[in-house]
């Protein structure tokens, strides 16, 4: 397939459509149903509720957060390949952006009303690491796909007992992180220097206190 070459207008338009969906449209078309499927919907107490909803709400900035690396990192990448592999792993996280908002719906709140600046922030840090050079960039995917699948194990542990319908969605985000993950290995990731995984838990471990409440 020949990719067609376009203006630095071009490409800057095509950001900001693609950040203005992110940020605008909680509950973006999906291209797979949910994993929570038929799975009925809990009675929970208004407490169990919330706490649902905002570890949903952080799982959501998580994929806002997500949509906004990949596209950065595609925006700059210097092979192709890796630009595509960049835009479908974005195409997978606009399932799971799907799949919390929709949570969120049910669980009568809402998405972060940070979420244009979570979305800013995470597109720099991804265009940033792509121009260090593509091995980089991938290795930040690792490393940031990695540390998800370990915040959303913790999320399996700590979301009500009876919530199935979040389990399921959560569980499913989980696999399809660690397979992310193991894709951007096979394709030349490198491991990122030591304070950088540091400074990433960190800034993971805001977003999340943050976003659980906004």
């Amino acid at each position: 397939m020949i990719e067609r070459s376009l203006s630095p207008l071009d490409r800057l338009l095509v950001e900001v459509g693609r950040a203005l969906e992110t940020v605008t449209v909680a509950k973006p078309a999906a291209s797979q149903p949910s994993p929570a499927g038929d799975i009925a919907d809990p009675a929970l107490d208004a407490r169990a509720r919330r706490h649902a909803a905002g570890l949903m709400r952080v799982n959501h900035v998580g994929e806002v957060c997500a949509q906004a690396l990949y596209f950065g990192q595609a925006a700059v990448a210097r092979e192709a390949p890796l630009r595509r592999q960049m835009l479908a792993a974005a195409a997978e996280e606009t399932d799971h952006l799907a799949w919390c908002g929709e949570r969120l719906e049910e669980l009568g709140s809402r998405p972060s009303l940070l979420n244009p600046l979570w979305y800013a922030g995470a597109w720099a840090i991804g265009a940033g690491a792509g121009l260090v050079g593509d091995r980089v960039s991938l290795g930040f995917v690792v490393e940031t796909e990695r540390q998800v699948e370990a915040h959303l194990g913790e999320h399996l542990e700590i979301l009500p007992d009876g919530d199935a319908r979040s389990r399921a969605i959560v569980a499913r985000m989980k696999d399809d992180e660690a397979r992310h993950a193991d894709h951007a290995l096979a394709a030349g990731a490198i491991a990122l220097p030591a304070p950088i995984p540091s400074l990433m838990r960190f800034a993971s471990r805001v977003m999340k206190a943050v976003a659980y409440r906004l």
